[in-house]
């Protein structure tokens, strides 16, 4: 039974289908998880996804991708779980993934900056390339599922998505460059 017919049974109420979809995907958000919460957490975060994914079962879209919609509902977990606690300085990691912020809030303040330039540099909200960077590298889709959900061929997203990285990683790069009084 592929993922798409597990959440169908899971929103027909089919705990059997739950524990399968459990089974298949709990490792791996783990380890994601684990790169932005305390590990004590993670158990928990883990469980109370499964539960938001439960419980939201019968409003998954079958056009979507099973691993990224329960990835969302990790991460939404996670913030929720997060501020629960009081602990809103980790929340930022959710969106880098396990890159910890520098101890240094102004060089923190800085780097969110810079990336929010390089973001920017792909175009505005809704763009092609902009639209492959947010589907590819914020909801970690893969390329066959962004050609699928833009509409275009999988060498069209390929070659958006290495434009996305290029421009990107040019304007890290000056801003790198700058940082370092201009020696590299």
């Amino acid at each position: 039974m592929d993922n798409d017919e597990l959440i169908a049974e899971m929103a027909g109420g089919d705990d059997a289908a739950l524990r399968e979809l459990f089974t298949r995907h709990a490792p791996w958000l783990a380890a994601r998880l684990r790169a932005v919460l305390p590990a004590a957490d993670v158990e928990d975060v883990l469980q109370e996804t499964f539960l938001a994914a439960w419980r939201g079962a019968a409003g998954y879209r079958l056009e979507g991708d099973a691993g990224g919609w329960l990835w969302g509902i990790a991460r939404r977990q996670a913030a929720l779980w997060l501020r629960r606690r009081g602990r809103t300085a980790l929340l930022s990691d959710l969106a880098t993934e396990g890159e910890r912020s520098p101890a240094d809030p102004a060089e923190a303040a800085a780097t969110r900056a810079e990336l929010s330039e390089a973001v920017e540099a792909l175009g505005p909200a809704g763009s092609p390339q902009r639209e492959v960077w947010r589907l590819m590298f914020v909801e970690d889709r893969t390329v066959a599922d962004v050609a699928r959900l833009t509409g275009v061929p999988v060498g069209t997203v390929k070659s958006r998505a290495y434009r996305v990285r290029r421009l990107m990683r040019a304007v890290l790069r000056r801003h790198e460059t700058a940082r370092d009084g201009g020696t590299r």
